[in-house]
């Protein structure tokens, strides 16, 4: 909660206020941003950011719950929990998938901006609009990037959890389909705000595309995340 009321704070002074941002910008390009849609955008952007904090906090109790109960099912040995770990790599999955459409699709490929179904990167002015908003996600995708490194960090003095490395590149994979999956529904299906490639005969195609990789990625996080050496899907503490 501290770094998310820390990083609305920073917003306020270097976003949200037009003396700071974009001060090379024409008065038109400011105006465009800075326009009566600017908050509404804010909180579409953020929302799938928020969706996926709340269900990795859901698997995250429920699995927690789970491992308690095999505790109390198996005291002796004691099983490693895997659900820190997974949960800290996961939300380093998100990060870095935000990081990976951000940078192939909207700035090497760029096949599509943040808010380029309503307003088309295709003149100076709706390029530097999109760029502001591309801006806007990176920052919300950094933030989340960082809570997942603090979240590792955290675990690095704990002994009571599971350290494989299935459960890091599980977590990471998992992590990244998940992003993929809120992010196509919110975005593409539902608030519409782009399509994964803007110049295309069938966009919806692209879309789904994208969305059957994700579901590709989650599978085979899940997967890779629960092979686990032993019978009793866990590790004895030594």
């Amino acid at each position: 909660m501290k770094a998310i009321r820390f990083f609305l704070s920073f917003s306020q002074l270097f976003i949200v206020q037009q003396t700071f941002a974009c001060v090379n910008c024409n008065k038109e390009i400011r105006d465009a941003i800075f326009d009566s849609a600017f908050y509404p955008n804010i909180l579409v952007i953020l929302s799938p950011f928020v969706l996926l904090a709340i269900v990795v906090a859901i698997i995250a109790s429920i699995s927690t719950k789970r491992h308690k109960a095999r505790l109390q099912a198996n005291p002796v040995p004691t099983i490693l929990s895997p659900v820190p770990l997974t949960a800290a790599a996961t939300v380093l999955g998100i990060g870095i998938g935000g990081f990976i459409d951000g940078i192939v699709f909207h700035q090497v490929l760029q096949w599509h901006e943040m808010l380029s179904n309503k307003i088309p990167a295709t003149t100076y002015l709706g390029k530097s609009v999109n760029m502001f908003w591309d801006g806007i996600f990176h920052a919300f995708t950094l933030l989340v990037t960082i809570t997942g490194v603090v979240l590792l960090w955290k675990l690095l003095h704990r002994k009571d959890i599971d350290r494989s490395g299935n459960l890091l590149v599980g977590g990471l994979l998992f992590g990244w389909g998940l992003f993929n999956i809120l992010e196509g529904i919110a975005d593409h299906q539902v608030l519409k705000l782009h399509n994964v490639r803007e110049i295309s005969s069938n966009k919806e195609a692209w879309n789904l595309g994208f969305l059957a990789f994700s579901v590709v990625l989650v599978i085979i996080g899940l997967l890779i995340a629960k092979k686990k050496k032993g019978h009793d899907g866990g590790y004895s503490v030594t």
